[in-house]
């Protein structure tokens, strides 16, 4: 895929403003949805200028987001709003909380702009391929459905929506599973805190999905590497992105896979045909404002592959970088705006 070179990817413009004075980056990290969470952020390093909620109290604040997104969107957790949803009677209409309708909102836009290939309501074929709270694919016993039983887990009827009374029609048996984006939205939910206490400098992350703001105390933007592939050769080109204002976020087949028939079988599923997507596709990588927006379509891009995952992130102007395995190592597809961004257009 290259030479071992680095690039870098920048938003268009950068005119950030200088760092508070005497500020140094302190760290905070915990556990939610299953994985961890970091944040790192510039405040000012005498402890006169921080407020008892920045330097106490921040860590429990950023948790409380993350809880809460959890308590709404979890399918983990029974009691969660989702999980309730999951289980009401056909034809009844609940009202959601507000995060979850909105989430939810956009994760059907997603689903309808993509043709169907990232679905929030596949949470029933996701299960059945061991990839859910249920039937789990690392447990003992575990056995891979066949063609026939996961054609007939295909959703088979659509969540509807009520923006006015905040409500989502059951339509009976349908799974919701938010896993696809509801990392995303955490990783906003922490930014969009930070900056109501009025930190404006941050690097915030879960699970590997990061979202940055500002600069950091030395006045250089927040550099981090996109995601590489695992058995990638170590000379593979390399992209360094300033998360000035931007969130990035990265698909791929490496993280939960399990092997049967001498396939790998990959976490992402393709709620168009019920099969674990097999087009070589190793991960797909989005950079955009919105850490929502980049979780749901990298998914999205995951499941239409290099081809067709390539020809509509054109269509959207989604900056997005394709992995594809191929006899002899990898090759690298990028979208026209990931390639401006790169300042290689």
């Amino acid at each position: 895929m290259g030479q071992g070179l680095r690039r870098t990817l920048l938003p268009h413009a950068i005119s950030p403003e200088p760092p508070p004075a005497g500020a140094r980056v302190r760290a905070y990290r915990g556990l939610s949805m299953g994985t961890t969470w970091s944040a790192r952020v510039a405040q000012p390093d005498a402890a006169s200028h921080v407020s008892p909620r920045l330097s106490s109290d921040l860590q429990d604040g950023l948790q409380a987001q993350l809880d809460e997104v959890v308590a709404q969107m979890s399918h983990w957790d029974p009691d969660s709003s989702l999980g309730r949803f999951n289980r009401a009677p056909a034809g009844t209409w609940q009202v959601l909380p507000p995060a979850f309708f909105h989430v939810l909102a956009y994760a059907l836009d997603v689903c309808r702009d993509s043709g169907g290939a990232c679905d929030p309501c596949a949470g029933a074929l996701v299960n059945l391929w061991g990839f859910g709270p249920v039937n789990r694919y690392d447990e003992p016993g575990f056995v891979a459905p066949t063609p026939e039983q996961a054609r007939a887990a295909l959703p088979a009827a659509r969540v509807l929506l009520d923006p006015v009374s905040r409500s989502a029609l059951q339509p009976g048996g349908v799974q919701l599973d938010l896993s696809a984006i509801a990392k995303g939205y955490g990783v906003d939910c922490l930014a969009r805190w930070l900056e109501e206490q009025g930190i404006r400098d941050y690097l915030v992350e879960v699970g590997g999905e990061l979202r940055g703001a500002g600069v950091k105390p030395d006045g250089q933007p927040w550099w981090v590497a996109l995601e590489g592939v695992d058995g990638a050769p170590d000379g593979e080109e390399g992209i360094v992105a300033a998360l000035h204002g931007l969130a990035v976020a990265t698909s791929g087949d490496y993280r939960r896979y399990f092997l049967h028939d001498g396939r790998r079988h990959a976490h992402t599923i393709d709620p168009r045909t019920g099969a674990p997507v097999d087009h070589g596709t190793a991960s797909v990588t989005v950079v955009a404002a919105s850490c929502m927006a980049c979780d749901a379509w990298s998914t999205a891009l995951t499941v239409l592959g290099p081809v067709d995952g390539l020809a509509l992130a054109e269509r959207r102007g989604i900056a997005a970088r394709f992995v594809v395995r191929i006899a002899d190592g990898f090759v690298e597809h990028l979208s026209s705006h990931m390639r401006t961004m790169l300042d290689l257009a």
